[in-house]
């Protein structure tokens, strides 16, 4: 085989560049297999060194089925690497076991793909091969008693891969058309609304604080008495929690009714909203 074959035959094998083939072919005295390990450990330091670079961008992905669904958030630098078709069939192998490992990152990064290489490492041959960051991302299974699945994407790139990603469970009585079309809207109302939790007191305490220091800040220069700041402040803070608490937004749909309302207009009386979550590059 000639050195230009042998060049060709180990960027066809490892998408390394032209230059690093050869230099690793030369290193390696024309051995095809010591130069691909070579490549690794080049791969290996190249791959640490862009990870201290911003990783903004990316893909959600979502799979699974109505009684355990999983969405997971893998990132990198730019929409173009987004969409490039080694990442998207990264992300969307990825997505699958990470609903057979019900979200443990730590099984997850151990766990072996297709090509009986374990993600970590299969991680490290993109970042060398595609030239940027890429991360996993946040990710979560849904998987609750009695309770079905649905879920929403927008901004599609391709299949179960998008910019963003719902997914609901939904505690019901039996499964009917007004709880599977409630189900799907719901979805899509938490994509648009971003809401922070289900019910009010279920907001993190901080993120309440964050707002109430906010809220003084704008109102402490104002000249008004201090027990007219406090009513204010307060009658502020409860439109806060009334805005981002899931069951009493405004239904994107139907905007004078409240989520609850659409709830109880399903007429199951077993109906709850168990858990939701959002993920959204770039948030």
């Amino acid at each position: 085989m000639s050195d230009i074959e042998k060049v060709k035959k180990l960027r066809h094998s490892t998408g390394a560049g032209f230059k690093d083939c050869n230099a690793a072919l030369k290193e390696s005295g024309g051995d095809l297999n010591k130069a691909v390990e070579i490549l690794r450990i080049k791969g290996v330091a190249k791959a640490s060194k862009k990870m201290s670079r911003d990783a903004n961008d990316g893909v959600v992905v979502i799979s699974g089925d109505k009684k355990k669904k999983s969405i997971i958030e893998i990132n990198c630098e730019t929409d173009f690497v987004a969409k490039n078709d080694d990442f998207i069939n990264f992300a969307k192998e990825l997505s699958e076991i990470n609903n057979k490992c019900s979200s443990k990152l730590d099984k997850l990064q151990s766990s072996l793909m297709k090509n009986n290489k374990t993600v970590d490492e299969n991680l490290v041959d993109l970042i060398a091969k595609i030239g940027e960051k890429i991360t996993i991302g946040r990710c979560k299974t849904v998987e609750n008693d009695k309770s079905d699945n649905f879920s929403y994407q927008h901004s599609i790139i391709r299949d179960n891969v998008s910019k963003l990603g719902v997914i609901v469970s939904i505690k019901n009585s039996e499964e009917t058309d007004k709880l599977n079309l409630f189900g799907k809207q719901l979805s899509m109302h938490i994509a648009a609304s971003n809401p922070l939790s289900i019910n009010s007191n279920e907001i993190d305490n901080e993120i309440i604080e964050k707002e109430k220091n906010l809220v003084f800040e704008e109102l402490k220069n104002s000249g008004k008495p201090e027990n007219i700041i406090n009513k204010i402040s307060l009658g502020k803070i409860n439109k806060f929690k009334e805005e981002n608490t899931l069951m009493t937004q405004n239904w994107v749909m139907e905007p004078k009714k409240k989520v609850i309302d659409i709830l109880n207009e399903v007429k199951d009386d077993n109906l709850e909203i168990k858990d939701f979550i959002r993920i959204k590059i770039g948030e």
